[in-house]
């Protein structure tokens, strides 16, 4: 997921690394407190809208961004669809 968040960032250097791993565990944590799973047997954090989320997460957060509010509003966007469908939550129809 690092190198993923690096190259949608377009950070080429190892500098940020300790910070960007501390960001990506910081969406999943924040998309789990919306009882999204991203390490659910099918839904993995190789899945798109989580690899999207987690993206969009990180470019919010890191260093001083002029468009905060543009990709806050994402973010929370792709959280909120997420949270619909039980295929991103613990919840189940059974």
């Amino acid at each position: 997921m690092l190198d993923l968040v690096k190259v949608a960032l377009r950070v080429t250097s190892t500098a940020y690394d300790t910070e960007l791993n501390q960001l990506i565990a910081a969406a999943l944590a924040d998309l789990g407190i919306t009882d999204i799973v991203a390490d659910k047997t099918e839904v993995s954090s190789t899945d798109p809208l989580i690899k999207q989320a987690v993206i969009t997460y990180c470019a919010m957060r890191f260093g001083q961004r002029d468009d905060y509010d543009r990709l806050k509003a994402a973010y929370d966007e792709q959280k909120a669809q997420m949270a619909m469908s039980s295929r991103y939550t613990r919840w189940r129809n059974t």
